[in-house]
Order: structure tokens, then sequence, then C-alpha cells
């Protein structure tokens, strides 16, 4: 079962000081930690794959100052990049998943995560697309402030199904830095 973080659009935690670098393989343990506390497949083989191919962004949040352990891995988010077309929903640069653990959400983790994809896919492509379930409010607007907008509605779109068979392809353009556009509806 999928679960989506709780949409609640007026209400912010305090946002916390985090540094968002490209995950290793040594990051997949806590990965799978953040998929657990969020209620999602942990699916590590595929982050592990991603991780490892230089044509896509695994990206982890760390936050904390170090101490015994070190700064903690809180929210992780990746791209895809489908080298063809899939019905309506194009080839190119798509934006994968983003977790953050549920305790440190509404802090500003998934927008730095998204930053940082974003940033990645605007030097690479001028549109970036992700596929969303419809009732996930919480993502879709997340990704309104890079002006992200429907292209269509489906059941599917590149393999990924949606829980309640409505998936929203989404998409943004994006360019090099000094260049980038935002799209509206």
């Amino acid at each position: 079962m999928t679960v989506f973080a709780r949409f609640a659009p007026h209400r912010h935690g305090t946002p916390v000081p985090v540094t968002v670098r490209p995950a290793t393989v040594a990051d997949l343990s806590a990965i799978g930690t953040i998929q657990e506390a969020a209620g999602q497949t942990r699916l590590l083989d595929g982050i592990r794959a991603a991780v490892l191919d230089s044509g896509r962004l695994v990206v982890v949040a760390e936050v904390g100052a170090g101490g015994a352990h070190g700064p903690a891995v809180v929210g992780w988010g990746k791209t895809h990049q489908h080298p063809r077309p899939d019905g309506v929903a194009p080839a190119g640069h798509y934006l994968g998943g983003v977790t953050v653990d549920p305790a440190w959400r509404r802090r500003g983790i998934a927008t730095a995560l998204t930053a940082a994809r974003m940033a990645w896919v605007a030097d690479r492509a001028d549109r970036v697309h992700y596929v969303v379930n419809a009732a996930n409010a919480a993502s879709v607007a997340l990704h309104e402030r890079w002006g992200f907008h429907e292209v269509a509605r489906a059941a599917a779109f590149h393999g990924v199904t949606f829980a309640g068979g409505d998936g929203l392809l989404m998409a943004a353009d994006v360019g090099p830095p000094g260049t980038r556009r935002r799209t509206g509806r």
C-alpha cells in the first residue's frame, strides 16, 4: 500500500539546515530505514542500480553537525532517464520518488532534495517530467513552485502504475543556469 505525506498546506515545521549530496551505496541502509518509517516499499536493489548509474542522480539530505555518528540521513530522492517514449509520456529526464522521514517532514527537506535534482536535470535537458498519483496532493503542491503542470492522466506511465488507477504526468521547462524558464498552465 502506498502512503503519501498528509497534505497540510498551512502547517509548517521549523526549517532546519540541510546538506544535500549525491548518495553512495553506503547510504542504502539509511534510505531503507526512511522508506520503512514512511510506510513505503524498500526496493533497495533498484535504488542501488540508480546510485551506480551515471545517467541518473540519487541524492540524500543530511541534518546535524556530526557528533559521534556523523550527520543523519533524513531524506532522499532520485531521477530517471527514459530513452524512449511510452504513449503520451515522452523520453527524457524524470524526477523519481522523494521520501523524507516522517519525523523530519515540513522542514524544507523535500524542497532541498527537489531543488538539487532540478538543478542536475537543468544541466542536461530543457524539460523535466515526473509522474505522481493524482491523490498525492502534497507532491503536486511541492512541485508547483518549479512550474510543473499536468500534461496527461493515465493508469500508467513508463511502467509506473497508481493506486486507484489515476496518475498524472507533470512537466516543467528547465535549462542551463541563467536561462531556466518556468512554465504555467
